[in-house]
Parts: C-alpha cells; sequence; structure tokens
C-alpha cells in the first residue's frame, strides 16, 4: 500500500503529531479492514492554496476514516456534534482534525445551534482560506442508495467565504476536489477500495462585493446554488452513481465482460485487475451505456435485455462470469494440483503459528462486535449505521481485551504461582523467558495480537482465495453445465460492448477529454471519427 506523503513548504500547513498519530492508527485500520486500497490519480491535487475534499457519503464512518488515511496533509473533517461525545472517539475525532457541526434538525435549541454552525463555518472557511485542507460529505448524511441524495449548501457556502477572504488577503484560490469512494463491499471484512482524486473544479468568479446588502444576498445565492448545482452532478459521476441498484450492478458485470474480452483480444493472461482499473473499467462502461441510451435506444436495450438474460442463467448455478471467462480448454491435473498446493500451504501456516495468536487476542471482541451488530440488524438498523457500529465498537472493545490479556499471558509466563512459569524454570534454555521484565512481556503480547490477526487475515485471504480456485475447477468438471454454450454466449456478448466501446472515445482513452464541472460523463463521450465517416 503507497500513502500520499504529506506536502512540505511554506505555503502548506505543518501537519501536528497529534493528526499523525490518529492517521496512522487510521492507516492501521483500514490495511485491516480492506485487503487492497488503491489511491489513484494524485497528480490532479492542487500543488497550492486551500482545499475543500467533497465525496458521497455510502458507508458511514468508514468514509471519513479511509479519506483521512489516504489524502495528504492535514485535514479538518466536519462530522455531528454528537459523534465528539463519545468517549474516545470524540478524542479521536479532534486529534484527526474534527470539527463539530450542531444540525438544526438534531438539537432542541434550533436558533442557537444554526448561530453556533454559522461561526463554525465562517472558521473552518477561513482555514481553507489561508492554504487549509477540509474534508466534506455534501449530502449531509450517510446512505446506502445507488444514487447521490439531495446536496446541501454547506460546501457552496464555505468555498465562497474561503475564495473571498483569499482574494482580499492575498492567498491562493481555495479549490475544490471531489473525492471517488469505491468499496467493492465496505460492510465485511477483507474487501476491497478505491480513493479516486479527480480534477478540481472549475467556477465563475465569485460575486463582487457591493453596498447593497439585499443584492449582495442574491448574487452570493446565486452563485452558490450553482456550485451546488455542479456538487451534485459531479459526485454523481464520481461515485458512478445510477438510479438503481440493479443498472448498478450490469454496469460492474458488464465491465468484467469487456476486460476479459480485452484480454482474450491482446493474448494477455486473465487476472483479476487492481480495483482502481475496475472502478475506470466500469465508469467507461457507464459512460458508454448512457450515450447509448440517449442515441441508439434499441441497441442499448437489446444488450441489457442479452446481458440480464446470461447473468440470470449463470445466478441460476452459482456461477460468476469469471468462472466462465477463466475455464482453460483443456482441464490437466497439473492445474488442480498447483491451485491445491497454495491452498493447503497458506492453510498450514496460518493454523500452525498465526491462528492461535489472532484467535486468543481477538476471538472475545470480535464475538461482542458481532453480537452487537446481530442484536442492531434485528432492530432494523440501516446497513450504513451497522458498519459505523462495527468500527465504533472495535476502537473500544479490541484495545480493551489486548490489555486484558496481554496482562493474563504476562502472569502466566512470570508469576512464581503460574504452572507454566514452573515449567519454564525447570530448563536452563528456557529459564530466561520466565526472568524477563513484566513491561517487556506486556508489551510485546499487547502488540502480538494486532499483528498476528492483520497476518491472519492476510493468510485468510489466501484460503479463501484458492479455496474458491478449488471449487471453480470442480464445477468446471460439472458435466451438467453446458460451458460451452456459456463461453459462447459470454464471449457473443463481450465482443458487442468492446465492440460498441471501441467505437466510442470513452474515459481512460488518450483522447477522452474530461467533461466541464458539473456535468456527466456522457456529455463528453463521442463517436470515434472512423466509425463515422
Amino acid at each position: 500500500m503507497r500513502w500520499l506523503k504529506d506536502p512540505v513548504g511554506e505555503h502548506h500547513q505543518r501537519v501536528p503529531r497529534a493528526y499523525r498519530i490518529a492517521r496512522r492508527f487510521f492507516r492501521s485500520l483500514t490495511s485491516v479492514w480492506f485487503r487492497e486500497i488503491n489511491i489513484v490519480d494524485d497528480e490532479n491535487l492542487p500543488p497550492e492554496g486551500g482545499i475543500i475534499f467533497i465525496a458521497w457519503h455510502p458507508s458511514g464512518l468508514i468514509d471519513p476514516m479511509l479519506m483521512n488515511a489516504s489524502l495528504p496533509g492535514r485535514i479538518s473533517i466536519i462530522a455531528k456534534h454528537t459523534l465528539f461525545k463519545l468517549p474516545l472517539i470524540g478524542r479521536l475525532l479532534r486529534a484527526a482534525g474534527g470539527v463539530p457541526v450542531e444540525r438544526s434538525q438534531d438539537s432542541g435549541d434550533k436558533a442557537g445551534a444554526s448561530e453556533r454552525n454559522s461561526n463554525m463555518l465562517a472558521g473552518v472557511s477561513s482555514v481553507v482560506a489561508k492554504g487549509g485542507r477540509l474534508m466534506i460529505f455534501p449530502e449531509g448524511t450517510t446512505h446506502t442508495d445507488s444514487d447521490v441524495k439531495r446536496v446541501r449548501s454547506g460546501a457552496g457556502r464555505i468555498l465562497l467565504a474561503a475564495r473571498r477572504q483569499a482574494k482580499s488577503e492575498g492567498f491562493n484560490e481555495p479549490q475544490l476536489v471531489p473525492i471517488g469512494l469505491h468499496y467493492s463491499n465496505s460492510q465485511r471484512f477483507r474487501e476491497r477500495a478505491a480513493v479516486i482524486i479527480e480534477r478540481a473544479m472549475e467556477f465563475p468568479p465569485i460575486p463582487e462585493l457591493i453596498e447593497d446588502e439585499t443584492v449582495q444576498d442574491q448574487n452570493d445565492r446565486a452563485w452558490v446554488k450553482g456550485v451546488t448545482d455542479a456538487i451534485s452532478v459531479e459526485l454523481k459521476r464520481a461515485s458512478l452513481s445510477k438510479t438503481t441498484w440493479r443498472e448498478r450492478t450490469l454496469i460492474w458485470k458488464g465491465r468484467s465482460l469487456a476486460y476479459a474480452e480485452r484480454a482474450r483480444q491482446s493474448k494477455d493472461k486473465l487476472t483479476k485487475p487492481s480495483y482502481a482499473h475496475a472502478v475506470l473499467g466500469a465508469r467507461r462502461v457507464r459512460a458508454g451505456w448512457d450515450y447509448m441510451a440517449a442515441n441508439q435506444p434499441d441497441t442499448a436495450a437489446s444488450i441489457v435485455e442479452e446481458a440480464e438474460s446470461h447473468f440470470k442463467a449463470l445466478d441460476h448455478r452459482g456461477i460468476t462470469p469469471f468462472d466462465v471467462d477463466s475455464k482453460p480448454e483443456r482441464l490437466s491435473a497439473s492445474g488442480f494440483f498447483k491451485v491445491f498446493l497454495s491452498w493447503a500451504w497458506a492453510g498450514a501456516w496460518m493454523f500452525g503459528l498465526i491462528s492461535w495468536g489472532a484467535m486468543l487476542g481477538n476471538i472475545v471482541p470480535y464475538k461482542a462486535n458481532a453480537l452487537l451488530v446481530n442484536r442492531m440488524k434485528a432492530k432494523g438498523a440501516d446497513g450504513s449505521i451497522i458498519s459505523t457500529i462495527k468500527v465504533l465498537t472495535a476502537l473500544v472493545f479490541f484495545p480493551l481485551w489486548w490489555i486484558v490479556a496481554s496482562a493474563g499471558a504476562t502472569w502466566l509466563l512470570l508469576n512464581s504461582a503460574s504452572p507454566i512459569n514452573e515449567l519454564l524454570q525447570m530448563h536452563w534454555i528456557l529459564e530466561p523467558l520466565a526472568n524477563l521484565p513484566y513491561y517487556l512481556v506486556f508489551c510485546v503480547f499487547f502488540l502480538w495480537w494486532p499483528l498476528s490477526a492483520k497476518a491472519h487475515m492476510r493468510l485468510f485471504s489466501k484460503v479463501v482465495v484458492n479455496y474458491r480456485s478449488l471449487k471453480r475447477w470442480q464445477s468446471w468438471r460439472d458435466e451438467e453445465v453446458d460451458w460451452d454454450q456459456l463461453v459462447i454466449t459470454q464471449r457473443n456478448l463481450a465482443g458487442r460492448l468492446v465492440g460498441v466501446g471501441e467505437g466510442l472515445v470513452l474515459p481512460g482513452d488518450e483522447d477522452w477529454i474530461d467533461p466541464p464541472a458539473g456535468q456527466d460523463d456522457v456529455v463528453s463521450v463521442r463517436p470515434r471519427a472512423s466509425m463515422t465517416t
């Protein structure tokens, strides 16, 4: 995992030690939670001036944690004031640059809350004006919808105030940079994530200051509304949002077919792409789909119908498109043995050396966390809330248990009343272990529990991946499945998708031009010249 380095120089704010410690903790936590994290297009970061980072908010506390871990510099984040009242969590949020916001709907004193928030926004705007960085989720709430919710005007108002102050005080103009947050499944351990840094948005000049306060307010409101509308579209583009999850699922499955077909055409080995490349592929399919739906609706409808029919047939048999694409022409015993050996090797290391430490040091808080989550599910809690609860309780349960387990293990090794200590004292080679300093043994155990858990998760991922490969080999041998027909159908469908893509200029192509701020990718999609002549 390559984390971005903090910017240095007189034009950038110093990153405090408390913030670096909190960020290091978030990086450790997210690298355990996700098996793969991609951070791409960091060249889009403005070299100077304040930055407001915006993103959609699909996964509760995971979103700000991942952005805090991934984005360079000291980043302030606006969060609900109630989170800052939680023990430990509040301290961690403040150390990580958190700024509390008291929404009027969450407060009994609506007038007071509004005034406090105005003062807070003014202070945050001043920080951004002077070169600081801010993270904000313009939707104002977390959700699990396939589309972006209504965007609030807070980001636009902060940007207006920050640019106005920067202009009057001679600072570089602050920029607004969208962030694309993408997860294979943010609510499950060891999934994949991608943080896509989009180019800074361009807006009209801010309204000039005039003496007429009424006209000034109207001009400011109009500018903020234009920025807010543009942010809404930009978030849809950056998050690859669609109206329904059915459409979103079709896009991602279509992306996998197109990738496999391109690999076959170029005679490359079919391997699983990085999640960042997968996101780019989905963006291409989405842009091409929207263009075809608007300009060739019959062709688009035909492809969608064919794709849904094929994917339905695969789901009925418990098969994925990758199972079809990766099927070798000849099933050899050596290929199966290679997969089996890889699975057995990872399993032997995991169960033989690592798992005992991971289990002893983490099973109790893990089960406590699972019990609490199950109770939340039984009460009908939203999925994004559940993922937040997982993280919040993990921050409390795991460190507490590590302290208890480390103290217990230290006592067993070093206390003269312990039977294990007596056994160690009986052999001259092991006797030095029974006389080590208490604090040293405690620290070693306290570090061992999380490190063994991290190693266990990585080995577990390899075991699961290889086990799936073994099941894939078993399914390939199933004579009840007409694999030849499935391969023919899928390759024909993939060929149609690739053919459509080759006739269009899509995101990722060398001649692709990003759309203006506030417009979706579809406006920049165009037929290739060779296809129109």
